[in-house]
């Protein structure tokens, strides 16, 4: 009888155990979930007192952050004074030997009002406890990845309430809120850079606005027409742009146009030329990357999408994007979130994307150069826009435009452009588009003495590429719209035999250590180009391997 008594007592025991630790625990996840997502201090301050008021009674709650830069203490208080809080926020001085002692040792420490009376005058921290005019208080300090973010400062009228029990629970609560303030001073720091940025960026914008603005974009041919009424179109959406076009089109003016039209044209659009950074430090530079992430990281750095937020970020020439960064990069369109390198908190990002290029995305998936689902993702609004040649009406305005902003530039007085010339500009298929006829037209200012634009054939056949300048001197100038390149000379037609029995020999694979253009001493995305000049498919490569 006496040993099934013993028993019962036993397992009664042990089912109070099991109660205590199951109530420990819903606790800490009730604590937990409630202040772990906040990114407002003062708002994660205010959910912290009501949830440890709830739980334990506890009068007094002070969440006081360490503000190193500014040697001082940033204090959110609660005080409960008949269940009603009193609320406030203020900075303390961190010259505090009882703040010292928790903060170098990293303890928890459990302090009387009766024995602090004498050390009040000295120590304003101290003094600031006092007023509460409670007996007790319990100072845990908020660490996280070894560093000492703050403490909790804990306050009641029964020091029972800090039971070796109460104690243990409230040091994981410790824990658990100082991710939460980690997490929320990384917000607040993106936030404060953010903001410093748009203000020393508001002059820029107005430059932006003025002089590359949707009035810029010269054109009267029903080619462009079409092209703005799209840009009208998809503006005012959120949706993923893809502007196509050869180099020199204007991919950048469009881009801009589309932003500026936008419900976000009111914020920066933030650049990336993605042909224009090495590969390797592509990554960093869109998704940023933390102090010591790789070698020469001497301090964090906030990417391109991060800079971005809320406003439109342009990817010029998206097709030059590795292939291993590409999933990064699909992850953000599909998710909204980035992780910096070396870091592994997910951060939301809100960033209308516009991409640009001069590659044939389509013919790189089917060449497994481009990922299949990056290019459908980027592929939502595609927007073409024609090349000069195939919108020879467009020339006159453009060559009026660049003639009058030029010689405004070096101080010249150009007055008109004789239609001679004009009738010649007309005929030429301007491979370089609208940059190339911007650079004869400033060859041009520069040469002229007078007030007539001075632009002769010859000076033409001297600047142009040999394509351009051979029409110069033909009687009769191309029909309109269309464009048909010269037949191959042996120098391409050696080339293209060449690049034909490199692909065979890697099985069409163009990519990678055994891929052709390693082979052929070329970067991927220069010998896919020259394959696209060339007319060489490397479906037809393979397909003729395979017979």
């Amino acid at each position: 009888m006496a040993l099934l008594q013993i028993e019962q007592s036993t397992r009664l025991a042990e089912e109070d155990i099991l109660r205590d630790e199951l109530e420990s625990f819903r606790i800490l996840v009730d604590v937990t979930n409630t202040v772990i997502a906040k990114r407002d201090l003062n708002e994660l301050s205010n959910e912290l007192s009501d949830e440890i008021h709830h739980f334990f009674n506890i009068s007094y709650i002070g969440l006081d952050l360490l503000d190193i830069a500014d040697d001082r203490l940033r204090c959110y208080t609660t005080h409960f004074v008949v269940n009603n809080p009193k609320r406030s926020q203020e900075y303390q001085s961190l010259l505090s030997p009882m703040l010292a002692s928790v903060i170098n040792h990293k303890e928890t420490r459990l302090v009387y009002s009766s024995k602090l009376d004498a050390l009040a005058k000295k120590d304003e921290y101290i003094a600031m406890m006092l007023k509460t005019s409670l007996p007790v208080f319990c100072l845990l300090p908020l660490v996280f990845n070894s560093k000492v973010l703050g403490i909790l400062c804990l306050g009641s009228i029964d020091d029972t309430v800090f039971s070796p029990k109460n104690l243990e629970l409230l040091q994981q609560i410790a824990a658990r809120i100082s991710i939460a303030i980690d997490n929320a001073l990384a917000y607040e720091e993106i936030s404060r850079l953010k903001d410093n940025l748009l203000h020393e960026n508001l002059y820029l914008t107005e430059e932006i606005r003025n002089f590359e603005n949707f009035d810029e974009i010269i054109g009267q041919s029903d080619a462009m027409a079409a092209v703005l009424e799209q840009v009208e179109m998809v503006a005012d959406s959120d949706c993923t742009v893809l502007i196509l076009g050869e180099t020199g089109t204007g991919k950048e003016l469009i881009a801009r146009a589309i932003h500026n039209l936008s419900q976000r044209g009111s914020r920066t659009m933030v650049k990336v030329n993605c042909a224009a950074i090495p590969s390797g430090l592509l990554e960093s530079d869109l998704f940023g990357h933390e102090k010591g992430a790789f070698t020469g990281a001497t301090s964090q750095r906030i990417g391109k999408f991060e800079l971005a937020e809320r406003s439109s970020l342009f990817l010029d020439e998206v097709g030059d994007i590795p292939l291993e960064l590409q999933p990064k990069l699909l992850r953000v369109i599909q998710e909204r979130e980035i992780e910096r390198l070396g870091s592994n908190k997910i951060i939301p990002v809100d960033v209308r994307l516009i991409a640009a290029t001069n590659c044939n995305l389509e013919q790189m998936v089917i060449d497994r150069a481009y990922r299949s689902d990056l290019y459908y993702r980027l592929n939502v609004f595609p927007i073409v826009i024609p090349p000069l040649r195939d919108r020879p009406e467009d020339i006159p305005p453009l060559a009026r435009f660049f003639t009058k902003k030029i010689a405004r530039r070096m101080n010249r007085h150009i007055e008109c452009i004789p239609t001679e010339t004009i009738n010649l500009l007309m005929k030429l298929p301007w491979p370089g588009n609208v940059r190339e006829l911007e650079n004869v037209i400033e060859r041009a200012v520069i040469l002229t003495r007078g007030t007539v634009l001075n632009l002769r054939a010859e000076e033409l056949n001297y600047h142009l590429s040999p394509m351009s300048a051979k029409s110069v001197t033909e009687s009769k100038p191309p029909k309109r719209h269309q464009y048909n390149p010269p037949k191959l000379a042996d120098d391409n037609e050696s080339e293209r035999q060449e690049i034909i029995r490199v692909l065979k020999e890697t099985n069409g694979i163009v990519a990678g250590p055994k891929g052709a253009a390693e082979k052929l001493g070329l970067k991927r995305t220069t010998l896919l180009s020259r394959m696209q000049r060339l007319g060489i498919s490397v479906k037809d490569i393979q397909d003729e391997n395979n017979l």
